[in-house]
């Protein structure tokens, strides 16, 4: 986003595991910017963490929170914006994403292979039979969500094997530089 819109300098969407949050440190960090997640302000919300938003109130609740943290931080923020992985399933978060992308915003896609987002989000641990193959469903909520997440994306940018300072060179680099998400010449250096 030019730096005078409103609105965040950037959004990152993605799954779990691909970096979202370390990645939107890493890219405030180098354009001096805050960072906001929202699934953190899901949790300030609802004063409990995400498991317990779904096992006591159930996933609708969870994602009218999200759907609303999401469009409260695209109307608040002016830094990085990291959502959480399943945010763009909503309808109204994709109408409002739209919206942001139509007024000028940049959206970038993580992408992520399952041997690099396994680790990272603690898919290589035994777990017990009860909960299944974790595996097996993060590569099938991969396979149901990189449409959406390709269709929400003004850039998409590949994480495997990269540092988060790196994705966040990368990210600058698939924009055209810092200039695209807002910096000013003095913060480019």
């Amino acid at each position: 986003m030019p730096a005078d819109a409103p609105g965040p300098r950037v959004v990152l969407v993605g799954p779990p595991g691909a970096g979202k949050s370390t990645v939107g440190a890493a890219l405030a960090q180098r354009w001096r910017l805050t960072v906001r997640d929202t699934d953190a302000d899901v949790e300030r919300t609802a004063g409990k963490p995400i498991g317990e938003i779904f096992v006591d109130d159930g996933e609708p609740r969870f994602r009218a929170l999200e759907r609303d943290a999401v469009q409260a931080a695209l109307a608040e923020h002016d830094g990085v914006l990291a959502l959480g992985g399943g945010a763009v399933l909503d309808p109204g978060t994709r109408a409002a994403l739209a919206a942001y992308r139509a007024g000028g915003g940049v959206v970038v896609f993580l992408d992520v292979s399952l041997a690099h987002a396994a680790p990272r989000v603690g898919l290589n641990r035994s777990r017990p039979l009860l909960l299944g193959n974790p595996r097996a469903r993060w590569q099938a909520l991969m396979e149901a969500r990189r449409p959406v997440y390709e269709e929400v994306a003004t850039v998409r940018v590949p994480t495997d094997g990269l540092r988060p300072a790196d994705v966040a060179e990368a990210i600058e680099s698939a924009l055209a530089g810092p200039r695209v998400a807002g910096a000013t010449e003095e913060e480019q250096g």
